[in-house]
């Protein structure tokens, strides 16, 4: 029996929040804008290797743990902390076409979240405390432009292997096969509207994974091919440190601050 693996949204919403805050800096600024973990032994033969590798991903149970994702034109790596309902975030842009580059991050603790946001490469940007802005839920005019604690698996691995048409496990603990993207909930971890410009290549994007000796999931990696304009490039998540990652505590003292008005025009657009 394979575990629930929730639904797509976390890393795609916080690229695409990002994203909205870089846009909206540019405005403010007057600007246009090689060693793998050991593999785990074979299943047992009643277990499919799609289901084995789908009850690798994490779901809560592991302890804390570390996790990163890149797509296209962002990385983000953080920590998770289910038994707090907690996750630290953090993301870095590189320069759009204005030079302007991003750093940002986030700290949700149960339903209490806190931001911190770096703009350089162009005079004029907005600056802002380097501190843990803590925000405040009723001056945002649309809750969903920040990150909420949906689950273990921040990093979209459930809902695209849920996805995958085929999977062959080539050793212990290695995995290839294929997924359908073009639909559902594995669509969404992509950016929005690309499944839909991969057209049938969306149906069968390669991916291979890697599954720890403690059988959770390390490494997926999908290899989306080119589309349009659109590069090819490897869409990858990462697991590591189960259950020796550090807990996520409350900032507090000079470490924390309550959010400035600028905090939420960016937030806001």
């Amino acid at each position: 029996m394979t575990q629930a693996t929730g639904t797509a949204g976390t890393i795609r919403r916080t690229f695409g929040t990002v994203a909205a805050v870089l846009a909206t800096a540019s405005l403010l600024a007057g600007c246009g804008s090689k060693d793998e973990p050991a593999a785990a032994p074979q299943d047992a033969p009643s277990v499919s290797p799609k289901e084995a590798l789908v009850d690798a991903v994490p779901d809560g149970t592991e302890g804390t743990f570390r996790f990163s994702g890149k797509d296209a034109s962002s990385t983000l790596t953080g920590l998770i902390d289910h038994e707090s309902k907690a996750f630290e975030l953090h993301t870095t842009l590189p320069p759009d076409s204005d030079g302007i580059a991003v750093k940002m991050s986030f700290l949700v603790i149960g339903d209490d979240t806190w931001m911190k946001a770096k703009f350089t490469g162009r005079p004029g940007l907005p600056k802002l405390p380097d501190k843990w802005m803590k925000l405040d839920p009723a001056k945002l005019t649309d809750a969903a432009s920040i990150p909420t604690y949906d689950g273990a698996d921040q990093g979209n691995a459930g809902p695209l292997l849920e996805a995958a048409t085929s999977v062959e496990e080539q050793s212990p603990g290695r995995y290839v096969g294929f997924i359908d993207v073009s639909g559902g909930e594995a669509a969404k971890s992509l950016e929005d509207g690309e499944a839909a410009a991969l057209g049938e290549a969306a149906k069968k994007v390669p991916f291979t994974a890697v599954v720890g000796a403690d059988k959770h999931l390390t490494s997926l990696t999908l290899k989306i091919p080119a589309a349009g304009k659109a590069k090819a490039y490897d869409y990858v998540v990462k697991y590591t440190d189960y259950g020796t990652a550090p807990k996520i505590g409350v900032p507090t003292g000079a470490a924390a601050i309550k959010a400035p008005a600028m905090a939420y025009e960016l937030l806001n657009g």
